[in-house]
């Protein structure tokens, strides 16, 4: 084992039979996926100790991209070491990449039928209220943690957030890196005002006087480099999923202001409608979110492109796990990281919300926006769950086609 004890150490055919399985019944997200997490390796199995389990998952949660599938990663690392980790990470994505693959085959090709586009467009028209769900459900504790002068912060970021997201999608990155600089500058000044020792470089280990220099000639490069993949092609797949699996903070729905800009209007792999669907696919298949990145790479370069961006944008979540989880305990109390994040989630939380204005902008048909409402009461004021908001909306699609709706090509 990697770390700590446990009762007994689980084979390698153990892991992936029962990860596998995950990945295969893991619908509604990271709640979903964490708490099957939970009743396999704690209730279940006895694999990891209650207290272990909540160190993970808070560790997780500090990092960027998909926190689910870094806690599976995880939690396979500790049984297994890395073999483990390897397997279980696998065997959780996999199934449900297999699915949003067929699906965005059937989805994305060149003439489906008009039911199944309309399965679409109805299951689309309700994405913006599920960004809502997804950005307040980030926003709440954020805004509940916050005490005093904090909460105008706090408010600033995601405003920052929100209106790039909403109107300057291409500079999102940017934008969520600057709110986290700008974050961990004034902590570092108050805590040098103080005469606080942890942010002189010597106790900065995560974001240390080197690494601030970088992080800063980074921002300076960033226009340079999205410049360089502007054309399209490999190097813009990649550099999309990496933005996907990277830079994602605050939760796994960020992922598609993150995605929408370059999808639709930068590179034009997909209609406002085929992004639309691919979000709507990536929510109701199994396993993480993430798995939408593939349906955009299947728009811009086929199931070739698909593997890269699903490779690109879970590789940093593998890499996160392999060379960093022995020092998870030094995340949890790092005040840089915890500065950082302290700038940079709230502007993802702010992003979520403010992708509904693109989201919205690109429903085509009024019969649309009744689906969107029914789908708002359903989400926001009945509490529905995601998975089953979309499909009925997918149905109410079929049932608009069937009755003659316009459903364009």
């Amino acid at each position: 084992m990697a770390t700590g004890e446990s009762p007994v150490e689980p084979s390698f055919a153990a892991i992936a039979k029962e990860w596998g399985r995950i990945g295969c019944i893991g619908f509604g997200g990271p709640p979903a996926h964490i708490a099957l997490l939970h009743e396999l390796c704690v209730g279940r199995r006895g694999w990891l100790t209650e207290t272990e389990f909540e160190r993970a998952l808070a560790a997780v949660n500090l990092l960027p991209g998909p926190a689910s599938t870094q806690l599976a990663i995880y939690c396979a690392w500790r049984l297994r070491g890395a073999g483990g980790a390897l397997l279980g990470g696998l065997c959780f994505i996999l199934p449900g990449l297999v699915l949003i693959l067929a699906l965005s085959a059937l989805f994305l090709s060149g003439s489906p039928p008009a039911w199944l586009r309309g399965a679409g467009m109805g299951a689309g028209a309700a994405v913006a209220a599920v960004a809502v769900r997804a950005g307040l459900s980030v926003a709440a504790p954020i805004w509940r943690r916050a005490e005093g002068g904090r909460r105008a912060r706090v408010l600033a970021y995601g405003l920052a957030g929100g209106i790039a997201a909403a109107f300057t999608g291409e500079w999102l990155v940017l934008v969520l890196v600057a709110c986290g600089a700008i974050e961990l500058a004034r902590r570092r000044v108050v805590g040098l005002i103080a005469g606080a020792s942890f942010f002189t470089p010597a106790a900065w280990p995560a974001l240390g006087q080197r690494n601030g220099e970088r992080l800063a000639d980074g921002l300076r490069r960033w226009p340079l480099l999205a410049a360089s993949v502007h054309q399209g092609g490999a190097g813009a797949v990649v550099w999309t999923a990496f933005k996907v699996g990277a830079l994602a903070f605050g939760g796994g729905f960020v992922i598609v202001p993150l995605m929408q800009a370059d999808a639709v209007s930068t590179y034009h792999w997909m209609t406002h409608g085929q992004f639309l669907n691919a979000v709507a696919l990536g929510q109701v298949t199994p396993g993480p979110v993430t798995h939408t990145v593939a349906a955009v790479g299947y728009a811009a370069g086929g199931f070739p492109g698909a593997l890269l961006a699903a490779l690109v944008a879970f590789a940093p979540s593998f890499s996160f796990i392999l060379l960093g989880a022995t020092r998870f305990e030094r995340i949890l109390v790092n005040e840089a990281v915890l500065a950082f994040l302290g700038g940079a989630t709230p502007a993802a939380a702010g992003a979520i919300i403010g992708s509904t204005v693109p989201l919205t902008a690109a429903l085509a048909e009024t019969w649309q926006y009744a689906v969107l409402t029914a789908a708002a009461i359903a989400l926001l004021a009945l509490r529905r769950g995601v998975v089953q908001t979309l499909l009925f909306a997918g149905c109410a699609g079929v049932a608009a086609a069937l009755l003659g709706a316009p459903i364009p090509h």
